[in-house]
């Protein structure tokens, strides 16, 4: 059985920025770079051609979009968001159609789907809230056109390896 999700990659100008804050916040910031998750981390025996195949299939009519991100956010479970302020509906609308055939089993249902990227995660209440404000007022604006949508692997370490992309 292999751990995969699917992931976005934006090529974002000034990530430096994010990166900043992920590598003081950010459990997995050496494991994976900055991605808007797709589908959740699922376990199967699926073979790399058939996703590749379902991706292509389920996605031929989406193309290629502009991202926008700005702001950061909390959750209730201790997350720092950065928000996606354009793009939105692009991705919910990918999500979707990639939660369906082959993968329609593995669609969490308890959490409504919120798109974003994750900049910071805590183990306690004390430490968010410290880390929160410290990058709640970051107005920066971070673009990058979405070209590509990738398959990872996620090992035992929690680092993800690239399984195989498709271009939209």
């Amino acid at each position: 059985m292999k751990k995969r999700s699917i992931i976005i990659f934006p090529k974002l100008n000034n990530i430096e920025k994010i990166e900043d804050i992920r590598r003081k916040y950010d459990p997995l910031y050496n494991c994976i770079k900055p991605h808007i998750t797709l589908v959740f981390p699922f376990e199967s025996n699926i073979k790399t051609k058939e996703i590749k195949k379902h991706m292509k299939k389920v996605l031929s009519d989406i193309d290629k979009f502009k991202l926008k991100l700005k702001g950061i956010t909390g959750s209730f479970d201790n997350y720092l968001f950065l928000n996606i302020k354009e793009g939105n509906d692009n991705i919910i609308k990918i999500h979707d159609k990639l939660y369906t055939g082959i993968l329609k089993k593995h669609l969490y249902k308890k959490i409504t789907y919120f798109p974003h990227l994750t900049v910071g995660k805590f183990e306690d209440l004390n430490s968010f809230q410290k880390a929160f404000m410290e990058v709640k007022n970051m107005d920066d604006v971070f673009e990058a056109v979405i070209e590509k949508i990738y398959v990872e692997i996620i090992d035992e370490n929690e680092n993800s390896n690239i399984e195989c992309s498709i271009s939209i």
